[in-house]
């Protein structure tokens, strides 16, 4: 099961486009083996002082460990893979 936080700002266009990449990419890869919550940044200035959050889109994988982070597009489904380590597919 993969539990994963993406930060966006705001309901722009562009936000919406990498919450619709990501929910894709795991819908297609993971099926029901996943969750994702979306914080809006604007919404939650609190949890993304937490979570150190400096740029978005953030995605961040919290499980499994280890705690993997993605800055920026997400758009490349091979390289957001990589880059928070889910292998397997």
């Amino acid at each position: 099961m993969y539990k994963l936080k993406l930060f966006v700002t705001g309901k722009t266009p562009s936000s919406e486009r990498v919450i619709r990449n990501i929910r894709e990419l795991f819908d297609n890869n993971f099926g029901e083996r996943y969750t994702l919550e979306v914080i809006d940044v604007f919404e939650n200035p609190e949890e993304a002082y937490e979570a150190m959050i400096l740029a978005t889109p953030t995605l961040i994988k919290t499980l499994p460990e280890p705690v993997r982070r993605m800055v920026g597009d997400l758009s490349n489904r091979e390289r957001v893979l990589a880059g928070l380590q889910i292998e397997g597919l």
